[in-house]
């Protein structure tokens, strides 16, 4: 079939689908129409793969090979030019060029290696991130630590403070022990992400069989992949606890090791604790700037089931009631409207080329300016499937950045993946309000990397202080609580009726009762978090865990269990845990003081475009958002921001009637 006459298929197949599903509602726009369609099957053709992303090389497993050894070659010739140059700004710009290549095989691969449905591409994809990994230690490791820079200053200071880390400043035996280190991380840091996630499993014959059904089975087995924490089944709920939190003593020596050599590596480069060295340059500066003060300002009380029964049976915030309301398809009109009315950007759907994407579900968006044109791309990787990891995230395939070489801006490319259910014969996908807040959450990421346009991509959008990162994504959802939003996109898929005020507001009002007790529980990890990447400790984990959670948390622990050994963020977020709560704060200070008078306005979008967005990791966090409030705040003002978030009457209400 030629490119012609299937381009007009996809359109009529998405016309029939759409008039069946919208009845009586009103026309939706292009982007909502794409994603309110029934996913095509793509057809057989004989169009050349493309590639992944539009990358030749991988249109098959074997790619990765061809793009990692061209990676590693361009990286061998700029470390050369790099050493034999005078220091100045080309140093720098050679540095971000040697990042970018290796990040954009790196990246890429990053995200193969847990999303795609061919087991061939993912162990591909492992390989490569292993292999890249262990060069970029070697890179940072370089034989002479003469290293120097001039302008521009602040992506120097950040070059600098990675090689620092990494031990550049060390003696030659001193550097080759932190490469070492550094490739024992790696290794370790793969295997407990892995092990995180793997299910327990107990014979049949060990818990009621009435339950059996609740879980997956293999043989003789059941296997508990997850805590099944919103089952209305106490029975239910225990088990998965016990099976799923159960010690594995594998995982505990992975853990154990991983904090000593985090601790080793930080000592070596000259750091008080692994704390100290991943706060550097952050916001909070140091470990537990914020946890004490905020942690006496909150009373713990329940586990998420029992708030999510108060907030249905208080509110009738019955998630059916909800989606209907809320098709994929309206949900993505929603975000374009928002966009466009605060930065004066739409996003476009556009089909894929053959081999471009990895599932036929996958929709593809272009991101245009009004003035400054194409932006970047987003794929959104958004239903269900087998293997695919049941986690929303945000994934930078490339990052923007000023191309020397060409004169060119390389445009973003990112991924948002999300694990939705599948639109069924009578109706598009369906939302609940908590996936509806999710979608939003995620496309506050892509924005902040489409949004960015910075001369580097070592700076570019998301690749800023950790807990800054979550502040775009956080501020998010306050837009997906407000009515004034919510009533531009929240239409009955089937009778085009709106979404009730009343309904947001009780929806909104759910989201404050037992706020405490979420907001403590993030405490508990937070701090957590940051005491296991302290001053080692001559005591096991869950020692650890045992004490601080009767500390920062007001449940017991129950005995046999090994929560921290599902605690992955641990990788990612390593001492920096804390960081939702920050950005959560410094989000709520934005939407007061900027947005909740009027959600929708495009002078306040420009400014936050202008003074949070614009400059990745370019600027210091804090003088975003300083800029941004135009003041500086203090802890006291990041602590007042969450309290104040909370409903205090509320929960002294539930403390009394639970007591």
């Amino acid at each position: 079939m030629s490119a012609s006459k299937r381009l007009l298929y996809i359109a009529n197949h998405r016309v029939f689908w759409t008039s069946i599903w919208r009845r009586k509602v009103t026309t939706w726009s292009p982007v909502g129409a794409a994603f309110n369609a029934k996913p095509l099957r793509r057809l057989e053709s004989f169009d050349k793969n493309v590639g992944l992303f539009g990358v030749p090389e991988l249109n098959s497993p074997a790619g990765f090979e061809v793009a990692t050894k061209k990676a590693l070659k361009d990286t061998q010739e700029l470390l050369d030019k790099v050493c034999s140059s005078p220091p100045g700004v080309v140093t720098v710009e050679s540095f971000d060029q040697l990042s970018d290549g290796l990040c954009k095989v790196a990246d890429l691969a990053d995200f193969v290696k847990v999303a795609h449905p061919d087991p061939s591409f993912r162990d591909a994809a492992e390989k490569t991130c292993i292999e890249i990994g262990t060069v970029v230690e070697n890179t940072y490791n370089l034989e002479s630590a003469d290293v120097n820079f001039s302008l521009p200053r602040k992506v120097a200071e950040l070059f600098m403070f990675d090689f620092e880390i990494s031990g550049i400043h060390l003696d030659e035996k001193q550097r080759k022990e932190a490469v070492k280190l550094h490739v024992q991380l790696l290794d370790l840091s793969n295997k407990f992400l892995m092990g995180s996630h793997l299910p327990n499993r107990i014979a049949k014959s060990a818990i009621p069989e009435h339950i059996h059904r609740h879980f997956a089975t293999e043989g003789s087995y059941v296997q508990i992949g997850g805590l099944h924490a919103e089952s209305s089944d106490d029975l239910v709920r225990e088990i998965a606890y016990r099976i799923f939190l159960y010690p594995n003593a594998d995982m505990m020596d992975c853990l154990d090791d991983l904090l000593k050599c985090r601790n080793k590596l930080a000592k070596l480069v000259g750091y008080e604790s692994y704390a100290h060295r991943a706060l550097q340059g952050t916001m909070a500066k140091t470990p537990g700037n914020m946890l004490p003060s905020l942690s006496t300002e909150l009373m713990p009380w329940d586990p998420p089931y029992f708030s999510g029964v108060l907030r249905a049976e208080r509110y009738n915030i019955e998630p059916s009631l909800y989606s209907p309301f809320f098709s994929l398809g309206s949900c993505m009109e929603g975000l374009n409207n928002l966009f466009t009315q605060l930065y004066g950007v739409s996003l476009n759907s556009e089909h894929p080329s053959a081999g471009e994407v990895w599932n036929e579900d996958v929709h593809k968006l272009v991101v245009v300016h009004e003035t400054e044109g194409l932006l970047g791309y987003i794929y959104c990787d958004f239903f269900q499937r087998a293997d695919k990891p049941h986690q929303d995230c945000h994934f930078t395939i490339r990052g923007g950045r000023q191309c020397q070489e060409s004169g060119q801006y390389q445009l973003p490319v990112v991924v948002l993946m999300l694990s939705l259910p599948h639109p069924t014969k009578s109706a598009p996908t369906l939302l609940t309000p908590g996936m509806m807040e999710n979608l939003f959450h995620e496309m506050g990421h892509a924005m902040h990397s489409m949004l960015g346009r910075t001369r580097y991509q070592h700076i570019t959008g998301t690749r800023c202080s950790t807990d800054f990162a979550e502040v775009p994504s956080i501020l998010m959802e306050f837009f997906a609580a407000d009515y004034r939003v919510v009533n531009q996109f929240a239409r009955h898929y089937q009778t085009g009726q709106p979404l009730p005020q009343n309904m947001v507001t009780r929806l909104c009002e759910s989201k404050k009762v037992c706020g405490a007790a979420d907001t403590q529980l993030q405490i508990f990890y937070s701090a957590l978090d940051q005491i296991y990447h302290g001053e080692p400790q001559n005591r096991s984990t869950t020692d650890i865990l045992k004490d601080t959670q009767q500390k920062f948390y007001g449940l017991p622990y129950i005995p046999n269990t090994a929560w921290q050994l599902r605690f992955g963020h641990l990788i990612g977020y390593g001492a920096k845990y804390y960081s939702y709560l920050m950005s959560r704060a410094v989000a709520s200070m934005v939407w007061k003081q900027c947005f909740v008078k009027d959600p929708l306005n495009r002078d306040m979008g420009e400014r936050y475009r202008r003074e949070m967005l614009a400059h990745g990791g370019g600027k210091e966090p804090m003088l975003m958002v300083e800029g941004m409030l135009q003041r500086r705040p203090s802890i006291d003002d990041f602590v007042e921001a969450l309290v104040s978030d909370l409903n205090p009457d509320f929960e002294t209400f539930i403390m009394d009637s639970t007591s």
